[in-house]
């Protein structure tokens, strides 16, 4: 059975369903390095996954509209971020206490809605693979490249665009400085408050998203617990990634490739017992950490509450 992990039809297979798989790790790790660059510190992204996944579906299973529940994930992923930023922008109370607050609530709340609101499990027909005329029918890369849902595609296109606006925009250099050095930002006339709040804000919104994308878009269905550590793999990511976009790709792939190899062990009935499988994406987090912490920076204002001298 080991003989037909090697097969070219399940490779392709493998890989197709590892570049599906780092959707919703894209874009909540990419949502947490523009947090933790301008210096926040942010533990509580599951639990905004969480909520824009329960959003999502159940906006999507009551309207049939997928794009509603894409916007209503958002919505959600932004009063989380904010109600973050202001705890720890505004209030300056401890980071990962309050990160770890902000998840057990979006844990506690969606398990709360899914019994209220639904009580079982549904499904919902949700973003479908988008045919592109020539690249589609393209052998091999056809398939593992131009056969995924659009917001498979929108996360791979966020990877270009944070990094443009981090390294080549005002606004980019206004989150970097505020990430390393506030006073001195504060001194040449940036607000850190307001810097901050934009990308806690922004992290939120792009954790909702990727809540949607497990819902709506991966899995099509709500469960208690949907997102299974998701959220903190995420966070791990941007460590893994050096708070670079690119790192963060990559981190992401690895990732999502690990996942799907498990998940495709257990199709084929690999006699690898299958909590073992389970956890080698969480045991490749550990071993990441390890390995990348002590070689990469981080910002010097991470998790170091800003105040305004005199």
């Amino acid at each position: 059975m080991i003989s037909e992990l090697f097969s070219a039809t399940v490779l392709i297979g493998i890989i197709a369903s590892g570049i599906r798989l780092a959707t919703p790790y894209l874009y909540a790790a990419i949502g947490e390095t523009f947090g933790q660059r301008s210096g926040v510190l942010n533990l509580g992204v599951e639990g905004q996954m969480l909520l824009g996944a329960f959003a999502a579906f159940y906006v999507a299973f009551t309207t049939g509209n997928l794009w509603l529940g894409l916007l209503a994930a958002a919505v959600v992923g932004a009063l989380m971020g904010l109600a973050m930023a202001f705890v720890s922008v505004t209030l300056h109370a401890e980071q990962g206490i309050s990160g770890i607050g902000f998840y057990l609530f979006g844990l506690g709340v969606s398990d709360l809605l899914f019994q209220r609101m639904l009580g079982t499990v549904e499904t919902v027909n949700g973003f479908q693979p988008i045919y592109i005329r020539g690249l589609s029918d393209l052998p091999v890369l056809g398939r593992i490249l131009f056969s995924q849902n659009i917001l498979v595609y929108g996360a791979f296109v966020l990877v270009p665009i944070a990094w443009f606006v981090l390294n080549k925009t005002t606004l980019g250099l206004k989150i970097r400085a505020v990430g390393e050095n506030p006073q001195a930002a504060d001194s040449l006339g940036v607000s850190v408050n307001r810097v901050r709040y934009f990308t806690v804000t922004l992290g939120g919104v792009l954790s909702g998203i990727a809540g949607a994308s497990l819902s709506i878009a991966l899995l099509n269905v709500f469960q208690q617990n949907l997102t299974s550590g998701l959220g903190f793999i995420a966070v791990a990511l941007v460590y893994f990634g050096g708070w670079r976009p690119a790192g963060v790709l990559l981190g992401a792939l690895l990732f999502s490739m690990v996942n799907s190899l498990q998940l495709w062990v257990q199709v084929l009935g690999i006699p690898v017992p299958s909590d073992i499988a389970v956890m080698m994406p969480y045991v490749l987090t550990i071993v990441a950490l390890i390995l990348t912490v002590q070689r990469v920076r981080s910002p010097s204002a991470l998790s170091k509450p800003f105040q305004r001298e005199g």
